[in-house]
């Protein structure tokens, strides 16, 4: 079994355990988390590819299980399940014991308002080097797509996220190299910003913000849907 799997096996087995607690019970929210990590799947896994077809970044085959489906090996297809499941799931379980912490609504706009100028500024400077354009313009229309959001979600989740931060960026630096000899999948450094965290491209967190506040955005969506 590769480690990449290994390590996926490990960060799901917990939620999935407890998405059946009888105070939780985050399985009855399985229909709309699905279909959310599907389409969200959907947006993503081609930019992954497209990664991986141009060498912006690839994968280590002494650590991954040989399957590859469009330049991506089945681990990073599980990726796309395994890391947002236990991610959101974090998210709901924090606002449940604590469903009074968030941000208001003018501090979270602000703070959205400010990432987005910012992500408009790197790309601009940055254009050439397009790992950082394409998830810079990946957040960018994610944290617009919230504007339109009137649920309150984002308020939550700015502070959420640095929560699920912590074991991603461990994670990440597990995939990266920080603790491997080599690396899970690697980084062509000429095209992104080269600014790391441990060994992890500081574009990474704002790959996962996007691709956990976009899942979340869609949930809150199909639930409603679903109540009708």
């Amino acid at each position: 079994m590769s480690l990449y799997l290994i390590l996926e096996i490990i960060v799901i087995t917990i939620p999935l355990i407890f998405s059946f607690d009888k105070n939780l019970r985050f399985y009855r929210n399985w229909k709309s988390v699905l279909l959310s990590l599907i389409l969200v799947s959907a947006i993503y896994i081609p930019v992954d590819s497209y990664f991986t077809m141009h060498g912006i970044w690839g994968f280590n085959p002494h650590y991954n299980s040989g399957i590859v489906i469009l330049y991506l090996p089945l681990e990073e297809w599980l990726f796309f399940l395994v890391i947002p499941y236990a991610s959101i799931f974090l998210h709901y379980t924090f606002i449940y014991y604590f469903p009074k912490v968030m941000l208001n609504n003018n501090v979270s706009r602000m703070l959205s308002v400010f990432f987005i100028i910012l992500l408009v500024i790197i790309c601009l400077l940055n254009y050439p080097k397009t790992y950082t354009l394409i998830n810079s313009i990946l957040l960018t229309g994610v944290l617009v797509f919230s504007f339109f959001d009137k649920s309150g979600i984002i308020n939550r989740f700015y502070i959420t996220f640095l929560i699920i931060l912590v074991p991603f960026l461990i994670l990440s630096a597990i995939l990266t190299g920080s603790f491997t000899k080599e690396e899970v999948y690697w980084y062509n450094n000429t095209l992104n910003l080269g600014i790391r965290i441990f060994s992890i491209p500081v574009e990474d967190v704002g790959f996962a913000f996007g691709l956990l506040l976009l899942n979340l955005l869609l949930i809150n969506k199909f639930q409603k849907l679903f109540k009708r």
